[in-house]
């Protein structure tokens, strides 16, 4: 019987010690692993686009003795401007109403006493310009109309996807070039490519405040759409041998 209880206490023993042999077997493998050796570049382009859209808002804004004439009056003097600029070409679908607001103002005298209450109505619709030689034309048509309100003309690219892919190229091969001076300079070859990680910045639209296009009267607005530029970073690994 004492020999049996032996023998039970002994076998655990054995397969405790065995696992904590490959246990530390396991651990010094694992720290004596080689870290592959690498190089990381930025490769950087910017291309430059020629806006070929634009967006303004244009506003008409009137002032009466009570609400109802306001807005008649406000009523009439918009669809002349909406009318003048379709005459311009623009699409009726480019031309969105984006606020129409009737609100009232106290008025008083130099003491601070009032002396009566006056209504006013605004209304400003956000036009599309797919025509950008005729901006000018467009603004100045607005104001002849009655447009007393323009602000907010931005410049844009509608399709920006030929040149993100050409800023995507130019990138990757300015990463190729860097990585390839690096690995002369340090006396090595260049492996095969392990990460790639790209970056874009968009262009924010160009913005232009022309509140003074609205006290017109004279020639054609002058506008000018300026440039855009679209920055593309890739940031690529490469092995080294």
């Amino acid at each position: 019987m004492e020999v049996t209880m032996r023998t039970k206490l002994l076998i655990p023993s054995i397969f405790i010690i065995a696992a904590l042999a490959l246990s530390a077997c396991s651990a010094s493998i694992s720290i004596g692993q080689a870290q592959p050796r690498t190089i990381n570049v930025t490769g950087n382009s910017q291309v430059i686009m020629t806006p070929d859209i634009a967006y303004v808002s244009i506003g008409v804004h009137s002032e009466a003795a009570s609400a109802a004439e306001a807005v008649a009056a406000n009523n009439t003097q918009t669809q002349a401007v909406i009318e003048a600029i379709k005459a311009q070409g623009v699409d009726a679908k480019d031309i969105q109403t984006t606020n129409f607001s009737v609100y009232q103002q106290q008025q008083t005298s130099p003491n601070g006493e009032v002396t009566g209450t006056v209504f006013m109505t605004d209304n400003t619709v956000y036009v599309t310009m797919r025509d950008i030689a005729k901006i000018g034309t467009i603004l100045d048509a607005s104001v002849k109309a009655g447009a007393n309100s323009i602000y907010g003309i931005t410049f844009d690219v509608q399709n920006k996807e030929a040149a993100m892919a050409s800023g995507r190229d130019e990138a990757m091969a300015d990463a190729q070039a860097q990585a390839e001076q690096l690995a002369s300079g340090a006396g090595v070859k260049l492996g095969a490519v392990q990460n790639i990680s790209y970056y874009s910045s968009s262009p924010s639209p160009i913005y232009y405040d022309n509140k003074a296009a609205a006290a017109g009267g004279g020639a054609n607005v002058p506008i000018s759409p300026g440039q855009l530029t679209l920055t593309v970073s890739v940031g690529v690994t490469y092995g080294i041998k």
